[in-house]
């Protein structure tokens, strides 16, 4: 790329944030702006510098990753977001790219991957660490022999199919919804459209129907 791309790195752990920067500053045509150690400075960051990329992780004291991206969002602020995450969770994945985030990349394999990661990001392509390719066919799988169980499930929209994992987990609804950084009253709101899709009736009858399928859903 001709053109200079500009980053900044929010993540907790100065160790992370120096590796990331030595390998990203070994490209001439990549250029790290500033560093965060939490996810209110990294937003005050990316209104102050505007980088094209703002490499974030989703687990960061003050403002988490999705946090940032989502106040980023509501400010109107033109940015690229790649998440960074210890986990291979495909739930986490869906969320990213439903705040619009391009890039997620495992901090396993972050070192190898971060640059790739940027370039792809800069040139509009999304890009995902390869260590998540098994877990997305994992879910694939599960998907296919849980629709099998319930024809029903077809219906569903990916955040519900997510919250009726989670059901099935035995997560309650706060926890359900601090996990997906939503409100509550929004799981309950997905609670209620699962039970009509699937013509659930009863208090109890959408965790019934959850444990009834729990090994389908959860593989």
């Amino acid at each position: 790329m001709a053109a200079e791309t500009h980053v900044i790195i929010a993540d907790d752990h100065p160790i992370v944030r120096k590796g990331l920067r030595e390998v990203i500053e070994e490209q001439p045509d990549l250029r790290v702006q500033a560093e965060a150690g939490d996810g209110q400075a990294a937003l005050s960051l990316i209104k102050e510098l505007q980088p094209q990329i703002a490499i974030v992780d989703l687990n960061m004291p003050k403002l988490d990753g999705f946090g940032v991206a989502t106040a980023a969002q509501r400010l109107g602020l033109r940015v690229e977001f790649i998440f960074l995450t210890m986990h291979n969770e495909v739930d986490l994945l869906q969320h990213a790219v439903e705040l619009g985030a391009k890039g997620y990349v495992v901090k396993e394999s972050a070192l190898v991957d971060i640059v790739n990661s940027i370039r792809s990001v800069a040139a509009g392509r999304p890009f995902v660490s390869p260590s998540m390719t098994a877990a997305l066919l994992d879910r694939r799988a599960n998907h296919k022999s849980a629709k099998q169980a319930g024809p029903a499930l077809a219906d569903l929209t990916p955040s519900e199919e997510r919250i009726l994992r989670m059901i099935a987990d035995g997560k309650p609804t706060k926890t359900i919804a601090a996990e997906l950084y939503i409100h509550p009253r929004t799981v309950e709101t997905h609670r209620a459209s699962i039970c009509s899709k699937l013509q659930l009736a009863g208090t109890n009858s959408l965790l019934r129907f959850a444990l009834e399928h729990k090994s389908e859903l959860l593989g």
